[in-house]
């Protein structure tokens, strides 16, 4: 039996191209469409270390930032199908960029080859310590109560900040103005002093003020409970079906071969299940996934869809 294994396994490794058998042959550009030091930044170097070990190559990762991650995005969708320039992007760039513009110089879905989900990270809906509410139901009920009195702060327009916010409104029917900051950061004074009364932040720069006592948690915008944050319960509790998180994900130029996408698909999900790699991760506030590309491609294209219509719907712009 063992050697009927042996002869299959051969035959496959004979079958495949020269080019491919030599795969890699040297180090691989990891493009990150966004600046050093950010979170996108951040999960590309903890995962491209243990994923250049399973490839027995080095990841180099090349920061590309710019137009909210539009021209690192260009850069890759335009390189050989070589397998050496992948790009790790996001659900910036590839579910709420193309709803908010159709002059993007690429096409999402066209002109990439998906290979992997790799990361979600949710975000968090903070409030003042003074406020009222506190539980996402007796919120939705005292803006209910107060129609236009109440505002949401956001990291600006067209943001996922922004969208998460928007989303919530939709589904929960409350009526609250926006008020858009140049990041989440600055708007953290105002949240905490009461002149904001709700924030849809990331989760881990959320996070560390609810724990230092400055903020009220209500809830998180995951499906189920984070594991970063257990004790706090979902949005979707009481709005069923509320989902907002930013995804990661892995994707090659368009007519990447399907025997290199399962090679770096692979080495991603070996590198994702490694127990130092979760630990890191998990400090940065981000879930791995590990994922086929076809689940990848199935994914993005429902997220794309519900932000498209949430900026349909909401009239929302990123100017």
């Amino acid at each position: 039996m063992k050697r009927r294994s042996f002869a299959l396994a051969a035959s496959l490794l004979a079958a495949l191209p020269a080019w491919a058998q030599t795969y890699p042959a040297k180090p691989i550009r990891l493009i990150v469409p966004f600046p050093a030091a950010g979170a996108t930044d951040l999960f590309a170097r903890t995962l491209s270390q243990k994923m250049g070990e399973k490839l027995g190559t080095q990841l180099v990762i090349d920061n590309k930032p710019g137009a909210g991650g539009a021209i690192g995005s260009d850069l890759a969708a335009k390189a050989p199908a070589d397998g050496y320039t992948l790009l790790l992007a996001t659900t910036s760039t590839h579910s709420i960029g193309p709803a908010l513009s159709n002059k993007l110089p690429y096409d999402t879905v066209r002109d990439f080859t998906p290979i992997a989900h790799v990361g979600d990270a949710p975000s968090i809906m903070l409030v003042p310590n003074n406020a009222p509410a506190k539980t996402v139901r007796e919120w939705i009920e005292y803006a209910k109560k107060n129609p236009g009195k109440l505002n949401y702060a956001s990291s600006g327009n067209g943001t996922i900040v922004q969208l998460t916010a928007e989303l919530f409104k939709s589904q929960a029917g409350v009526f609250v103005t926006h008020i858009p900051y140049k990041g989440t950061a600055l708007a953290m004074p105002d949240l905490m002093s009461g002149k904001i009364d709700v924030l849809f932040d990331s989760l881990p720069t959320g996070l560390p003020f609810v724990r230092d006592g400055r903020l009220r948690a209500l809830a998180v915008t995951s499906l189920r409970r984070s594991p970063l944050a257990p004790d706090l319960p979902t949005v979707a509790d009481t709005l069923p079906g509320f989902e907002s998180n930013t995804w990661f994900g892995l994707y090659g130029p368009k007519g990447l071969p399907a025997e290199l996408v399962a090679r770096i698909n692979t080495a991603a999900n070996q590198a994702l299940a490694d127990p130092e790699v979760k630990d890191k991760l998990s400090r940065l506030g981000i879930e791995p996934v590990i994922s086929t590309p076809q689940q990848q491609a199935a994914m993005v294209a429902v997220d794309a869809a519900k932000w498209k219509k949430i900026v349909i719907d909401r009239k929302i712009s990123n100017e």
